[in-house]
């Protein structure tokens, strides 16, 4: 029987209920997306501290940032523009002593949207706090269309690890943000890239495993070119996954990324 790695997902908490006490939140299209591949997810949330964030990260064997609220853009030493919407500071806490753990332990890291975000903030970069207001530009990346509606397109840096996990340098996005990396943190590579030069996708220089993209994998937001059947939200998945178990058997991460996903159906 393969090997099942325990995946640490982080979640939002916001008070709800009758009560409107303090509730941890999470789509669980995360989870689903995560254990497709033959993972298990443990959940991460703003209500532990950072020695049961240790603890946690000491026996998992990957970690998932999530999407979710913006960043508080004190994090990297900004003032907030009235753009900027509801901040989570226990939030933000959780997740920057996850990701600097995670880096400690060279564990795979994956990131999406909101998580690109916080990964970069946590390795030194920065955001822009409100894209039509400190940019501007054509694309709109709060897209009104549906959401299973490909808005706007994604450039692939060519033999970057990107490029060998979804095997082409074209993608097709959707696109439901307002906030995205500006500043790439030393640690990182922007190897995706909007139409408009907004980063779609970063990836580690030096950490074994490490990837971020700003769309919704979980939610199967990209495709690639007509005719190409493969689907890179699976394959990212099923990269992740890989890495997680080699990480677990202690042998190292591959270089070569398109080993990560030849067990990848799609």
């Amino acid at each position: 029987m393969t090997y099942r790695p325990l995946i640490a997902v982080t979640t939002t908490m916001w008070p709800g209920g009758v009560h409107n006490l303090p509730r941890v939140q999470l789509n669980a299209s995360y989870i689903t997306a995560v254990e497709a591949p033959g993972s298990t997810a443990v959940l991460l949330t703003p209500a532990q501290g950072e020695e049961s964030i240790r603890r946690i990260l000491g026996v998992c064997h990957g970690l998932l940032l999530t999407g979710g609220e913006d960043v508080d853009p004190a994090r990297y030493g900004q003032t907030a523009l009235p753009q900027v919407e509801e901040v989570n500071p226990e939030r933000d806490e959780m997740e920057i002593a996850a990701v600097l753990e995670a880096v400690r332990r060279r564990m795979p890291i994956m990131a999406i949207c909101r998580g690109i975000q916080v990964l970069n903030v946590a390795l030194g970069g920065t955001l822009y706090q409100d894209i039509p207001s400190q940019l501007g530009g054509d694309v709109l990346h709060e897209q009104k269309a549906p959401v299973n509606e490909r808005w706007h397109a994604g450039r692939v840096e060519p033999g970057s690890g990107f490029e060998r996990i979804f095997g082409n340098t074209t993608l097709f996005i959707n696109s439901f943000h307002h906030q995205a990396v500006r500043d790439v943190a030393p640690g990182l590579a922007a190897t995706v890239w909007a139409e408009d030069g907004i980063v779609e996708g970063v990836e580690g220089r030096e950490h074994p495993w490490m990837y971020g993209v700003q769309w919704h994998p979980e939610r199967g937001e990209a495709h690639g070119p007509a005719g190409d059947t493969r689907d890179p939200d699976r394959r990212l998945f099923w990269a992740f996954v890989q890495a997680a178990r080699e990480f677990a058997d202690g042998a190292g991460q591959p270089d070569d990324a398109s080993r990560l996903v030849e067990s990848a159906r799609g």
